[in-house]
């Protein structure tokens, strides 16, 4: 079963423009990011799918493959459902461009439960929270599942509800995706949901049309690069 990861990488990032092709330890963040995505051992192809020549200028010239894509999309997912029409495989990846110190395991884990089960159409990962102020914070995405490990919700609210302080354990979502190329394709065409645009969530649209979600736990975290603070910070990591 072949599977292939693929980097959404554009320039016009609102905050950071041109941050995938920062510097970090003397090569630009894009190619930290697909060097550890060629280590995963599920696999067997990696591309970076971007709009922009001066992105794949900067993949070609380290050895890596990259595709253009339309400028006009408005979410990495629209960009990966572009570049697969015209790829082979079964499964796809959603590696983002902008966390360079993304663990191979990490992508492994996401995709072992479509490997494992035929049926599944989408699976993501979660890591427990630690800190208490993480639960508060709007910006670190919150997952609820059964006991079966599917998706129940997502939210910038703290779900579960500590109600009576009650003690609880909370989960953060981490955007790494894996899709069936199929389902890929047919969840890019669908129009947004009433949940996904109250919580701009793109996630809750699969669950609001009635698809299941697998979510893997991990203990790897990663750290997304959004401002110049993220990035000085993942600098003095790696120099490290």
């Amino acid at each position: 079963m072949t599977t292939i990861a693929l980097i959404p990488a554009r320039y016009a990032a609102t905050r950071l423009p041109g941050k995938v092709l920062a510097d970090i330890a003397g090569k630009p963040m894009v190619q930290h990011v697909y060097e550890r995505a060629c280590r995963a051992r599920t696999v067997q192809r990696v591309l970076v799918a971007t709009d922009d020549e001066r992105i794949r200028r900067a993949v070609e010239a380290f050895g890596g493959e990259a595709i253009m894509t339309s400028p006009h999309h408005l979410s990495g997912t629209d960009r990966l459902a572009e570049a697969v029409q015209h790829l082979e495989c079964e499964i796809v990846v959603n590696v983002q461009g902008d966390e360079p110190l993304i663990e191979p395991e990490a992508i492994d884990a996401a995709v072992q439960p479509l490997l494992e089960d035929p049926t599944l159409p989408m699976s993501t990962l979660k890591v427990e929270i630690t800190d208490p102020q993480d639960i508060q914070d709007p910006s670190v995405v919150k997952v609820v599942t059964d006991r079966h490990g599917l998706a129940l919700y997502f939210s910038r609210y703290p779900i579960p509800y500590p109600r009576d302080a009650a003690p609880g354990r909370w989960y953060q979502h981490i955007g790494l995706y894996a899709y069936r190329r199929d389902f890929l394709l047919q969840y890019a065409r669908w129009e947004a949901t009433p949940l996904q645009l109250t919580e701009q969530l793109e996630q809750l649209k699969v669950l609001e049309n009635g698809y299941r979600i697998k979510v893997v736990p991990t203990s790897h975290r990663t750290i997304g690069v959004d401002t110049p603070e993220d990035l000085e910070r993942v600098r003095r990591l790696m120099a490290a």
